[in-house]
């Protein structure tokens, strides 16, 4: 299974908030923002995080994808 956070950078499109600030705001660390760039895996801890600084839910910002989807990026 792999993941995919285009729901969180389209989110971040909506509200008009770059990389760097949701980071500032949410208190996650670069390593975890350039870990969801590359479409890695992180905690449940960060994932949290952001969702309580942009007020939604973790299916707001991340989608599971069967392991054939997420290899044909």
């Amino acid at each position: 299974m792999s993941v995919s956070y285009d729901k969180l950078w389209k989110l971040l499109i909506d509200k008009k908030m770059n990389r760097t600030e949701l980071k500032d705001s949410s208190g996650i660390s670069f390593n975890v923002l350039a870990k969801m760039g590359k479409n890695e895996f992180v905690s449940m801890e960060s994932l949290m995080k952001i969702c309580a600084t942009l007020n939604c839910n973790v299916g707001d910002i991340v989608d599971f994808l069967p392991e054939s989807e997420g290899l044909q990026e």
